[in-house]
């Protein structure tokens, strides 16, 4: 018996949640569709959905449930709400950093939209350790190498960090 999962981010899509959920899934290892819902005669009287299109696609990346939903173009993404990938390594910033932006756009400080403006933050694990050092002249060092990057690079934080 499968467990559920408490909390379950629902993300809203105009009509794209499927196209999305497909590039999603590409991206991340331990990634699936599990089920896709249609719209009925009731989707073309409430959302002006052809019946038949799709409503909702239930779906994981790397092991964590999500929603998609297409409910119309009345609802955007924006920064308020971002998901946050932890990468161990350099590598792995990289791999997420080109792939999500793929059709985006950069920010700045580990921060991107991808296609679909969904927000994502891609955090090497070292980060946090790295800014909240109680050597605050370390911390601060750290900190402002941060913010003067789009994509984090793990060395030049470190480089930062120990005031090379």
């Amino acid at each position: 018996m499968q467990t559920v999962q408490k909390i379950t981010p629902c993300l809203w899509f105009d009509d794209q949640a499927e196209e999305a959920v497909e590039f999603y899934t590409s991206i991340f290892k331990n990634s699936k569709v599990l089920t896709t819902s249609r719209y009925g005669e009731a989707g073309q009287e409430v959302h002006g959905r052809p019946p038949g299109s799709v409503m909702v696609v239930a779906f994981e990346l790397a092991g964590q449930a999500f929603t998609a939903l297409n409910g119309g173009p009345t609802f955007k993404f924006n920064e308020a709400v971002s998901l946050q990938v932890s990468c161990e390594t350099q590598a792995e910033v990289d791999y997420y950093w080109a792939r999500l932006s793929e059709g985006g756009d950069e920010g700045q400080c580990g921060w991107l939209k991808d296609r679909y403006g969904l927000s994502w933050q891609i955090v090497p694990s070292v980060l946090p350790a790295l800014i909240s050092d109680t050597d605050p002249r370390r911390s601060q060092r750290a900190t402002q190498a941060m913010l003067q990057m789009k994509k984090l690079d793990i060395a030049a934080l470190k480089r930062a960090h120990a005031g090379e």
